[in-house]
């Protein structure tokens, strides 16, 4: 044996409980990586008690973070189209076995485990297409860890009952003693995808629970292989062949990795030997303070962060900066009274991979100060305080957590014997978990304070309630297949107003222009015509371009974009894009639109529905097309923002039909020509208004508004525009690959041509603000529609894109000046010298102009 005392020698001669390693199979030596103890459970006898889980045993952080991370990299092995462990794998895990047997480096222990966790980074795979589950609670936290280092979705099962949560799956533990398990995926389509699953947990000891998992999930929806990944690996040959057994009748393929594997053999009439020895144990209550430590609660400072649990299978993890942030902020708040004592950083329950990584931040804040990791438990085991047992005293308490079976008792191991105790107890509750449930009699901090000098309390903010989203036919003239609006509707209210006067307001800085609307007109009859001869001239065009930037998405987001249009523009585009995926690949993606404000950023309630329900990896945001790049600048803003704010990270790559400004990576054409639906507004896009934050009718929490006009469903073209170009889709479908496969190859970096172009524009016309500057058909098209135009630059030689842009001008009466070798089709200029004074007595003739032009 490698420990000195190994900690599940008393179990073994007591119980005849032995322990073996196939060193054959194993990374590691079983013995190392785990202990015994006895159960008070008529089920089980004994407990396998990790060493590198952080569970029951107060750990070093990074020691189980390179544990979960070498497993990660098992796994991503397995995965791999030829499964084989490298020398690289096997040097770390010598590395491992060296630091778990106390072994002494060159450098101190810190810095061994140090270079082998930058070793682990450079192990680390993706693999978006790999559903990766933990179970609670123990493997909630090493799931995670084997998910972050093979770049997979993530969820593990629940004991928890949330709100108006609905359940993909359950299954049973028969060992446990909490043995209902159940997912709770904020998008259930995720695990029913027909993908790859790994299932992480800290054992196998007969692998019931395995077998009813994928019995469970195979019936709800069939995957091609399932990988189970465990510390260590103890089951007979009996049941590695009901594995075999299962994989076959189920059609699938099952794998095991673990880091030790081996037998256990257990002595006869286990059960009625174990409870003769627990009656005749004495009790090993924690050793108590003389007085009771201090308790403190903190609410760390995370830059209005709402840390999120993996439990509903968000797919993602905060960000680092966030992480850190926590750990910054218990530094600071550590007593120092206690500075020469180790400390303890406590999770709870399923909530383990959070505190883990705020348990590694501040050891690299403390390195002198032994900061150690476990989380409380439902394990009802027996303490022995004896160097040759693996739980050496336990604290007890009532439940705080909200779950299926309701209230119990819970525990705390190892937490303090005699010889040892840690000074300062950092405990972290479920995000969202109120103060009052944590203290008082028989409550977590209560018992705590009687084993440590001071508690202190991490109360971190849980997600908000968030708003839910709009679909047709109650909001909107799209089918709420199509789109998915995470706006509100506002349509009780008086909003729109001439634009003239909108103009003045927006000039004079007495307002934005998202907190008003314009008014929609129902079009002419000449003006119609003119969008329908557009669509006939174009749609093939378009639907080449919506092939183009598909591909192109797909192959970003490994065929399963989160596609997120910004209202209003790109949202028929988006809804084209989900419909090429559907029609060309069969793959059924999810699409969303949300609002985008110039000088405020992305609708942030809009963010926060999606990271909660998606993983944010997979989202791609979609719009119509680019001008200067003034969105696309917005959204790369707004994401960072948001990063620092909330700790989730989205990728900041727009798609867009076309990208004239060459400010995109993701595009169908640079072309600047027209877009049909540029042509009009709500009647191309739904009925929906374009987007509205004003706060007098949005709260703080609320999705951006928009109004849905019902009034105008006699002029709806939206859907007859969407099966135009969607039927050209089989005709196109070879050059829209073609063309896809043309820009992989080619260098798609933004140069910013068009906003250069802008700026050289301002100049010759002494413009002063390039927001009154909209260059391309689509940008000139809104300027005539919504805006006071001023003066309408033409290319001579794009007469025949832009001939409702002319037909607009002359309606209005706008100067038309045409510019060779201008780098648009056509330029908006809008009126610079506005005032509010000057606007009123025009406004009606203003708005009479756009009527009539319409």
């Amino acid at each position: 044996m490698s420990q000195h005392p190994w900690t599940g020698a008393f179990v073994q001669d007591a119980l005849g409980v032995d322990i073996t390693t196939d060193h054959y199979a194993s990374l590691l030596p079983v013995e190392d990586l785990v202990g015994l103890a006895l159960r008070r459970n008529p089920k089980r006898a004994h407990l396998l008690v990790s060493r590198v889980l952080g569970k029951h045993v107060p750990s070093e952080p990074g020691l189980v973070i390179a544990a979960g991370e070498l497993l990660g990299v098992l796994v991503g092995e397995a995965l791999s189209p030829a499964p084989e462990s490298g020398p690289v794998t096997r040097t770390v895990a010598a590395g491992l076995a060296a630091l778990l047997r106390g072994e002494t480096h060159d450098g101190g222990r810190r810095a061994a485990l140090q270079s082998l966790r930058r070793e682990l980074a450079g192990l680390k795979t993706r693999n978006q297409h790999v559903i990766t589950i933990g179970y609670a609670e123990t493997a909630t936290g090493l799931g995670r860890l084997v998910a972050d280092t093979i770049g997979s979705y993530y969820v593990h099962s629940s004991r928890h009952a949330p709100a108006g949560a609905a359940a993909y799956g359950s299954f049973e533990e028969s060992h446990s003693h909490a043995t209902s398990h159940r997912l709770l995926p904020t998008d259930p389509r995720r695990l029913s995808a027909p993908e790859p699953v790994v299932l992480v947990d800290d054992e196998l000891s007969t692998g019931a629970t395995i077998i009813n998992t994928i019995t469970e999930l195979h019936a709800l929806a069939p995957h091609p292989s399932y990988t189970v990944a465990a510390l260590v690996d103890l089951r007979t040959p009996g049941d590695r062949a009901r594995f075999d057994e299962l994989a076959k009748r189920l059609g699938t393929r099952i794998r095991v990795v673990a880091l030790g594997t081996g037998r256990i053999t257990l002595g006869a009439d286990i059960l009625q030997r174990a409870a003769e020895v627990v009656a005749a144990l004495p009790q090993a209550p924690a050793t108590p303070n003389a007085a009771p430590g201090t308790v403190t609660f903190l609410r760390p400072g995370t830059a209005g962060a709402a840390v999120r649990s993996d439990r509903f299978g968000n797919g993602g993890s905060p960000a680092a900066a966030t992480l850190a942030a926590i750990g910054e902020s218990i530094h600071r708040e550590l007593p120092g009274a206690a500075a020469g004592e180790p400390v303890l950083v406590l999770g709870s329950e399923e909530f383990i991979h959070i505190p883990l990584a705020v348990a590694d931040s501040l050891d690299r804040l403390n390195p002198d100060r032994g900061v150690r990791f476990s989380t409380t438990t439902r394990s009802p085991i027996v303490a022995l305080d004896r160097p040759d047992y693996a739980i050496n005293g336990t604290v007890q308490f009532a439940s705080h957590d909200v779950t299926v079976d309701g209230p119990g008792v819970r525990f705390a191991h190892n937490v303090s014997s005699s010889g040892r105790r840690f000074g300062t107890i950092v405990l972290m509750p479920e995000p969202g978990t109120a103060a009052e449930v944590l203290a008082g009699p028989g409550s977590v901090t209560e018992a705590l304070s009687t084993v440590c000098s001071a508690v202190v309390v991490v109360l971190l903010p849980a997600a908000p309630i968030l708003p839910a989203p709009l679909a047709g036919p109650a909001f909107g003239s799209y089918a709420p297949d199509d789109v998915t609006w995470l706006l509100k509707d506002i349509g009780d209210a008086a909003l729109e107003a001439p634009a003239a006067d909108r103009e003045a307001v927006m000039q004079s800085g007495g307002g934005s222009y998202a907190e008003s609307l314009p008014i929609e007109y129902s079009p002419s009859q000449q003006y119609r015509q003119l969008y329908r001869d557009a669509l006939e001239r174009s749609a093939a065009r378009v639907a080449q371009a919506v092939g183009t930037v598909t591909e192109l998405a797909l192959a970003a987001r490994g065929n399963r974009p989160v596609l997120v249009s910004l209202a209003r523009a790109g949202t028929p585009v988006g809804i084209l894009m989900r419909r090429w995926a559907q029609q060309i690949h069969g793959i059924d993606l999810p699409h969303y639109t949300m609002s985008v404000v110039r000088g405020v950023g992305l609708d942030e309630t809009a963010l926060r529905y999606l990271a909660a329900h998606h993983d944010p990896e997979q989202v791609l945001f979609v719009d119509g097309w680019t001008g200067k790049g003034a969105i696309t600048r917005e959204l790369s803003a707004a994401l960072d923002s948001f990063a620092e704010t909330d700790g989730v990270v989205f990728p900041k790559d727009l798609a867009v039909l076309a990208d004239p400004g060459h400010c995109a990576d993701l595009y169908g054409t640079r072309e600047d020509y027209l877009i049909p639906s540029a042509c009009l507004n709500s009647t191309v896009s739904g009925l929906v208004s374009r987007t509205v934050l004003n706060r007098d009718f949005i709260g703080p929490d609320d999705f951006h508004g928009a109004k849905y006009y019902h009034q105008l469903h006699g002029d709806d073209v939206s859907a007859d525009f969407l099966a135009a170009v969607a039927g050209h889709f089989a005709d196109v479908e070879g050059f829209a690959r073609a063309g896809a496969r043309t820009l992989t190859a080619a260098d798609r970096t933004p140069t910013w041509a068009g906003r250069l172009a802008v700026e050289s524009l301002a100049l010759d016309h002494g413009i002063e603000d390039l927001n009154l500057i909209k260059p391309g058909v689509g940008e000139t098209t809104r300027v005539l529609l919504r805006r006071v135009p001023w003066k309408i630059l033409v290319r001579p030689d794009a007469a025949a894109e832009i001939a409702h842009i002319l037909l607009l001008a002359q309606q209005r009466g706008v100067d038309v000046v045409e510019v060779p070798g201008l780098p648009f089709s056509c330029v908006g200029l809008i009126e610079p010298r506005l005032s509010r004074a000057g606007s009123g007595a025009g406004a009606s003739a203003e708005e009479s102009a756009v009527a009539a032009a319409l």
